[in-house]
């Protein structure tokens, strides 16, 4: 199984997938975006883009690795990932379906000023323009198909301690 921690930067997918992963046994975090930077590591580089989701192969090595860790390991991958298009949403969760692996898929949400302030005061990784300019197409995503495909949890006034509880409570149902 996997339990899909979606949302922008700010939303506490990182943080809260570490207190998820205490909380349902037999359990590993998983981040995508390490598949993200190996592609960025080949030499000479891929075609230039502004976010590696945009390269075709991500997708479907996120969708193997994930398989090939679960089909080694068993139990459940906790995945913090920010994907917003929904074309790849589509393509991961297609493809994790084809495997039958099922997936319990969260939106850590919060608002925007809420969001903002926790990207600019980030005292582990600084304020981030590229993360700044995500706040935007998260709001589109949502609007428009996002929280519709996923549970919503709305961190605005939660710690990551209670959204873990929610989301580990919600996967156990």
């Amino acid at each position: 199984m996997i339990v899909w921690l979606n949302g922008t930067h700010g939303a506490g997918k990182t943080t809260t997938s570490k207190l998820v992963q205490q909380l349902i046994p037999d359990s590993r975090v998983f981040d995508a975006e390490k598949v993200g930077e190996t592609l960025m590591d080949i030499t000479p580089g891929l075609p230039q883009t502004d976010n590696f989701q945009h390269w075709p192969p991500w997708r479907p090595l996120v969708v193997e690795t994930a398989r090939r860790v679960l089909d080694y390991t068993g139990g459940t991958l906790v995945m913090p990932m920010t994907v917003l298009v929904e074309q790849y949403w589509r393509e991961i969760s297609t493809g994790l379906a084809q495997h039958a692996i099922p997936i319990h898929h969260f939106v850590l949400h919060a608002d925007q000023r809420t969001l903002r302030a926790r990207i600019e005061g980030d005292t582990v990784m600084g304020p981030s323009l590229f993360r700044l300019n995500h706040l935007e197409p998260y709001a589109e995503a949502s609007r428009t198909w996002l929280h519709e495909e996923a549970e919503v949890i709305d961190t605005t006034h939660l710690t990551p301690a209670e959204a873990a509880r929610q989301i580990a409570e919600a996967v156990k149902r």
